[in-house]
């Protein structure tokens, strides 16, 4: 295949009834000796706004981003973090210094070398200032020194046990200071032409059709990569990505690039691949969110027999198709070091959802419904709109009754997270390898912030959880850290002003001759290792 094949425009067949359940085909590294040479096509949705994400890890963006710049570390499959730019790094006693020794041997892609100016630079002028998570995570760090080229040493006002976790390449990814520095940082990163030290440099960016990467000659890992350049394809229909992919038009789609339902029959096309591994990092809770500030779902008693009366396997089967692993609590099980099932739990139960409904005090009236709800699904695709609808059939059920209101995702937004005009919602938040980082912001009454969109959208209060989240955040001992997440956890599951009711399942649909492609747990490898077998 040659640049002018892979630009071909698509056959935009079809796509045909869904198949039944079949067996996931996951992809592992590969251990043959890579082939060098070839291009791959890669599916991108929506089309990206801008192609560097230090400021906003966001979407189809990130997943360019992700081949064009680096972190100062990543995470493996078993998401343990790795050296990046930086080789190595150490953490004080106290937890108040971290530092970090540099690669010696990186260059921008414009050919100046990486210094620990650059990070001094993103970590102040961007993470600490506009990065939607990182403003937060960073803001313990009271000054940066750069004693020399390739040391970096963050001063901390108090212990953060989180930091570390958020500085891989998807989160945190470093840009240069020669290039970004200027009046308006914000506006030179979308405008400015991306420049980094990752394995593939932009060749060409076709605004609503492509954006071409080719291969990076003086990438620091000597021999790499091995592919001569990626072309992302920006298909916006998702019965176009699913043919194209059946044709062989498309090679590669990161983050669920068709539906649930429809990856599942894709299981079964000779040349293609589904893997859910790689996006450990994210922990995709699918969560409702209960509005406190209502009489009615003030009181708990109906927010857990709201719990009972959702059916949650039947949603997990029959609209996710199975992409998905069940929840107990906020903290994802893979979340191995902070998860304890030794919580409180709402299984499918019809029965007992009436009876707490009764000892709330609101009994069913003469057409057998005690009181009216509005629901207020994630925008995000028709998965949610049906997703919802099963909810507004278990209610009923027990009583309740729910009207679906549908909008665009900028009325959502407002209407979730600036005008609480709401009573249920559904929503997709990350957990993100610590709870600090992924979690407490929809627990803590802090973060009740009018106009900020995936804070605590439900308007929960407790004093008692606030105080925990708190003391996690700051506590350095990893022991007592655990202790305070696990009472978190029995507080929240006790209180409910969010039902978890499973894990999302990303996926990743492959060409089988498309090797590595699946190296990390963030999400969007970096494609320094994948190659095209012949």
């Amino acid at each position: 295949m040659n640049w002018i094949r892979a630009l071909m425009p698509l056959d935009r067949l079809a796509v045909g009834a869904l198949a039944a359940a079949a067996t996931l085909l996951l992809a592992v590294p590969s251990m043959a000796e890579p082939k060098r040479g070839g291009i791959v096509t890669a599916v991108v949705n929506p089309d990206p706004a801008f192609l560097v994400t230090a400021h906003n890890p966001i979407g189809g963006a990130l997943d360019i981003s992700s081949k064009i710049f680096e972190g100062l570390a990543s995470y493996d499959l078993d998401m343990k973090l790795q050296p990046a730019l930086a080789e190595r790094w150490e953490v004080s006693p106290d937890g108040l210094t971290t530092t970090f020794y540099l690669r010696k041997d990186v260059q921008w892609h414009d050919g100046v070398p990486f210094t620990s100016k650059d990070v001094a630079f993103t970590l102040e002028k961007i993470w600490k200032v506009m990065h939607p998570r990182n403003r937060v995570v960073m803001s313990k760090v009271e000054s940066v020194e750069t004693p020399d080229d390739h040391t970096v040493i963050l001063h901390l006002s108090s212990p953060a046990p989180y930091l570390l976790a958020v500085v891989n390449g998807n989160e945190s990814q470093v840009v240069p200071q020669h290039i970004y520095d200027g009046e308006d940082v914000g506006a030179r990163l979308v405008s400015e032409t991306p420049v980094g030290t990752g394995p593939f440099k932009l060749k060409e960016w076709r605004k609503g059709e492509a954006i071409i990467l080719e291969r990076n000659p003086d990438y620091w890992q000597e021999g790499k990569p091995y592919l001569d350049g990626m072309i992302y394809r920006v298909i916006t229909d998702e019965a176009a990505r699913a043919a194209a992919f059946e044709t062989g038009e498309i090679q590669y789609g990161v983050f669920g690039p068709v539906s649930p339902c429809t990856a599942q029959r894709l299981v079964n096309v000779e040349h293609l691949g589904v893997e859910t591994k790689g996006y450990q990092f994210f922990g995709s809770r699918y969560i409702m969110e209960v509005n406190t500030r209502r009489p009615e779902l003030s009181d708990k008693r109906v927010r857990q027999a709201i719990a009972h009366a959702v059916d949650v396997d039947f949603i997990l089967e029959n609209v996710f198709c199975g992409y998905g692993v069940k929840s107990t609590g906020p903290v994802p099980v893979e979340l191995t070091e902070f998860y304890t099932p030794d919580v409180p739990t709402y299984p499918y139960d019809p029965q007992r959802a009436e009876e707490l409904l009764d000892e709330a005090g609101y009994p069913r009236g003469a057409d057998g419904t005690r009181f009216k709800i509005y629901h207020d699904p994630l925008p995000f695709g028709a998965s949610y709109t049906r997703a919802a609808e099963v909810v507004k059939q278990n209610l009923l059920d027990v009583g309740i009754d729910v009207e679906i209101r549908m909008q665009d995702t900028p009325t959502w937004l407002t209407r979730i997270y600036t005008d609480n005009d709401f009573d249920l919602t559904s929503n997709t938040p990350s957990a993100l390898p610590d709870p600090t980082l992924g979690i407490q912001r929809v627990y803590w009454s802090k973060n009740i912030i009018k106009g900020a969109p995936f804070s605590n959208g439900s308007g929960y209060s407790n004093p008692e959880m606030d105080e925990v989240l708190e003391a996690a955040a700051n506590e350095p001992d990893a022991e007592k850290r655990k202790e305070l997440f696990y009472r978190m956890q029995a507080i929240a599951q006790t209180d409910l002003p969010v039902i978890d009711l499973f894990v999302l399942q990303r996926t990743t649909i492959y060409d089988k001759k498309l090797k590595n492609h699946t190296m990390q747990a963030d999400g969007y490898t970096n494609f320094a290792d994948a190659y095209l077998e012949e």
